[in-house]
């Protein structure tokens, strides 16, 4: 079996790096908000071009406590709303809504499945406060226009960039675009830890200050609570395998731009729709780092079927868009046409710095099968 991801054999790139880092954190007798946790936020930062960086417990609580410290900071208030592309995953959403906020959900660019600035101005109202775009399946959004937008509308931007750690456009990385980022270390990620973590990048000192006092039970100083906050920290040994795998993280990005080449070049099948991105540009496009390689499919079950059979396995991001489920039921039953066909056809195909070359030999040569059988 081809497996989707092996995340054992991506770890055992670096298990004796990982079990080190362990052991020095397992003696050093510190394991929370330790030398660790403060290296990593130094060194992430400094990768992303920001000028700080907060380590939280998950990628959701990077951007619910974001909205919460504009909240403190009397930059947004309950009811107001966020702009948020609805084609994303549902934690985007429910880092709004945990807020009181309003999810204002746009359509996205067919083409890359991101943020439309084009419909993103369309949605601004006298209650838009923030502009959430998401950086889906590691590609950058197109942030030189989003910021043009919120510049002239007076919003702020938070970008999700719980995908795309290493993207960039113009020497300028995600994390480094708009007012703060979120990120998850979700140990799938391409920047992955061994467990739940999380963090915010950001440029703003005074937002900085609120957001630690807020993931450490609303606390600056022990026992003096300014804030009703959260337990949401990211702890030491995690910060340290971090550590451990930043340093190879640009290096596993070329490994996933080549074989997006490999796909792109060489799945011909007319059935199978690929990323819509120039095939040699994939080596060389910096604002693409592949964490999933999506292709879409009007008979997605029968192509997943058929993978299947042939041992190679894949998963779907993702089957049910937020509009439509059961914890978002209570709206009312709007339509978004171009987001509901994505999330009917995608797919992904293994990618991962550790997908063998023969194995991505054997998904093109599978792919290319698809129904020819059928048909003949």
């Amino acid at each position: 079996m081809i497996p989707f991801l092996d995340l054992k054999s991506i770890n055992e790139h670096y298990r004796n790096e990982l079990i080190t880092a362990c052991t020095d954190v397992i003696d050093s007798g510190w394991y929370i908000n330790g030398q660790q946790l403060s290296a990593f936020e130094k060194e992430f930062s400094e990768y992303c071009g920001s000028k700080y960086c907060i380590g939280v417990a998950n990628g959701l609580d990077a951007l619910t406590l974001t909205l919460r410290a504009w909240k403190e900071l009397g930059k947004v208030k309950e009811g107001d709303e966020v702009i948020v592309p609805a084609n994303t995953y549902i934690a985007t959403v429910l880092a709004i809504t945990e807020n009181n906020l309003t999810p204002i959900l746009v359509e996205p660019d067919k083409a890359t499945y991101n943020l439309c600035p084009k419909k993103t101005e369309q949605a601004i109202t006298t209650k838009t406060r923030v502009i959430l775009p998401v950086h889906l399946y590691g590609k950058l959004a197109d942030m030189p226009a989003i910021i043009d937008i919120a510049e002239r509308h007076q919003l702020l931007v938070l970008e999700d960039a719980a995908q795309a750690h290493g993207a960039g456009l113009n020497g300028r990385k995600a994390g480094n675009w708009g007012d703060a980022a979120g990120f998850s270390f979700y140990p799938g990620k391409n920047l992955g830890a061994l467990g739940d973590a999380g963090a915010i990048t950001t440029d703003d000192e005074d937002l900085i200050k609120i957001l630690r006092a807020l993931g450490n039970y609303g606390s600056h100083i022990k026992y003096h609570n300014v804030y009703q906050g959260v337990n949401s920290r990211l702890d030491e040994i995690q910060a340290a395998m971090l550590r451990v795998k930043l340093r190879y993280l640009d290096d596993e990005i070329v490994a996933r731009r080549k074989i997006a080449h490999a796909y792109l070049t060489g799945i011909k099948n007319p059935l199978i729709h690929l990323p819509e991105i120039n095939s040699e540009s994939a080596l060389s496009d910096k604002s693409h780092v592949w964490h999933l390689f999506v292709i879409r499919n009007t008979q997605r079950e029968a192509l997943q079927s058929h993978l299947l059979e042939n041992d190679i396995q894949t998963l779907i991001h993702y089957p049910i868009p937020i509009h439509e489920q059961q914890a978002y039921r209570h709206w009312s039953k709007p339509s978004f046409p171009i987001t509901e066909s994505i999330h009917k056809e995608v797919i992904s195909l293994p990618i991962s710095p550790v997908t063998k070359s023969n194995d991505i030999e054997e998904i093109i040569k599978t792919c290319d099968l698809f129904n020819k059988e059928a048909n003949a």
